[in-house]
């Protein structure tokens, strides 16, 4: 680990403790746009994304996964949603479909989602093509490392031209917790090396319930790259969401500095903030995730939230999740 490296994860670790404790900086309002009502409804494990223009909202339907679009954003969730694929019967893929991430990457569309046969322990990461965002999807097949191992919650990270694969898995073959694993990818469809722990449950906030990291989202901002993951039981109060932040090689442990304390966690109004997404918006970053109303509600009462956020000192600062009744000023 360079010299370089090491500075910049002790810097990213005093400043996370100074953004955790400090009032959240204020993001600048639009000159126009549309009041927006928190929470947008029910739903969990939301996927927003911007690709020329128009807005993607990517989920899943139990054996499938739908798209929504519109050129708001402020009209995202409400859009009318389009089957884009459905599973087939009695196969590896066919049912349990979690948290689906669309992706667009050189022009072509790919949805990465985990599925599995009906039984939990066979969960693994597949992928969905498409030539259009809201057209017929082609199952491409499974994806991943030699070790096969059970893995949900796949996302991509583009880093200076390279694809990597970012996941939350086992250890080994039984269930018990859960980490966050990384591996080349030699193209959309393809991991080409060996995977790589870079976060494994170990602040107490990261293992109520059972000690987990699940949910990586990659956050983008100018030469920063940031990975926000969700941890705890997403079943209880304490999901929350921590940080991992880029300062040496990608593919190595050590080239992330995790954040001591998380950056979004319950209030006395929200509960289990967690799985979260980004999109920007009129010169706005925004973060899109799933909380509770009510504590002890665990998966049944899940539903999706968005706010904007800002930056201090290059770290973003995300504040409290928003509570029932917020109303979130979206530029138009």
């Amino acid at each position: 680990m360079s010299f370089l490296s090491v500075f910049s994860a002790l810097f990213v670790v005093m400043a996370s403790l100074f953004n955790a404790v400090a009032p959240a900086p204020q993001p600048a309002a639009p000159e126009d746009g549309v009041e927006v009502a928190v929470p947008l409804g029910g739903g969990c494990d939301p996927w927003f994304c911007e690709h020329e223009g128009r807005f993607y909202y990517c989920y899943s339907l139990g054996n499938g996964v739908g798209v929504k679009s519109a050129d708001s954003l402020a009209q995202l969730f409400d859009a009318p949603g389009r089957r884009v694929y459905t599973a087939p019967e009695n196969c590896e893929y066919s049912s349990d479909y979690w948290a689906p991430e669309l992706h667009f990457i050189d022009g072509r569309c790919y949805i990465y989602v985990c599925a599995d046969d009906g039984a939990n322990e066979n969960h693994r990461m597949f992928v969905l093509s498409c030539d259009t965002p809201e057209g017929d999807y082609v199952m491409q097949g499974k994806i991943t490392d030699k070790t096969d191992r059970w893995a949900i919650d796949g996302t991509v990270l583009e880093y200076d031209g390279e694809l990597w694969l970012i996941w939350s898995g086992w250890e080994g073959d039984t269930d018990g917790g859960q980490n966050l694993y990384i591996a080349h990818m030699s193209d959309p469809l393809h991991i080409d090396g060996e995977r790589v722990l870079i976060s494994a449950p170990s602040f107490s906030w990261e293992k109520k319930g059972m000690p987990i990291n699940e949910g990586p989202a990659v956050l983008y901002h100018g030469d920063s790259v940031f990975l926000i993951y969700s941890a705890s039981g997403s079943w209880t109060d304490d999901y929350c969401l921590g940080m991992l932040t880029l300062v040496g090689n990608p593919g190595s442990r050590q080239g992330w500095a995790k954040s001591p304390l998380p950056v979004m966690k319950k209030t006395e109004t929200a509960f289990g903030p967690g799985h979260c997404s980004f999109v920007k918006n009129g010169g706005i970053d925004y973060i899109v995730y799933h909380a509770n109303l009510e504590s002890g509600t665990g998966w049944n009462a899940r539903s999706v939230r968005i706010q904007p956020f800002d930056y201090r000192f290059d770290l973003p600062v995300f504040g409290a999740p928003a509570k029932e009744g917020d109303t979130v000023f979206i530029a138009g």
